[in-house]
């Protein structure tokens, strides 16, 4: 079997693939920028940026797989949040309404790079000031994209979940291993 590599640092994903019964060889975390071009939708942004990382890794003879997670209102893509102030402003946004998640994934291999983007749409309950407090309070925020994370305690929030629970924790396990099955 050729070596996999993950391109990526997230221990969610780690934990994902391990669910799946994969373990890669190495993990290598690419360093691609992450800003949005003009015009450009969250499903193209989660599509370019999986594709970007998984061949900004040099990896000589060995499969390459790297994702990105996208959460997005209408066509406002929301950062992941690294202050207070933007964890606390997505929530308020995301408050009460559905939102989307976009995970592009890409495999790199000896006969290209192939990807596939997976969405979900999610809705959450209205908070409270208290709960956002609260969550806030929590740190869990730091670094999710849309200042979230549905597999902790923002879970109790979720009212509705139409598509892949996976891809909104940040790698969609059925497209990913039939990525990983398809390829040299």
């Amino acid at each position: 079997m050729t070596r996999l590599i993950l391109a990526s640092a997230s221990p969610r994903r780690l934990a994902l693939l391990a669910q799946i019964g994969v373990t890669p060889d190495e993990i290598v975390a690419a360093d691609v920028d992450e800003t949005p071009l003009k015009k450009e939708t969250p499903r193209a942004l989660a599509l370019r940026l999986a594709r970007a990382k998984a061949q900004a890794v040099s990896a000589v003879g060995a499969r390459v797989l790297a994702a990105d997670t996208v959460v997005a209102v209408g066509r406002r893509v929301l950062s992941k949040a690294e202050t207070e102030a933007e964890a606390r402003a997505c929530l308020m946004l995301l408050s009460g309404r559905g939102h989307r998640v976009y995970t592009g994934v890409a495999l790199k291999s000896a006969d290209g790079v192939r990807v596939r983007v997976v969405e979900t749409r999610v809705t959450f309950k209205v908070l409270s000031s208290a709960e956002i407090n609260a969550y806030i309070a929590s740190g869990e925020w730091r670094g999710k994209a849309g200042g979230y994370a549905a597999q902790g305690l923002a879970g109790r929030y979720i009212v509705h979940i139409v598509g892949s629970y996976s891809n909104i924790v940040g790698l969609p396990l059925f497209e990913t291993a039939n990525l990983l099955e398809g390829a040299a």
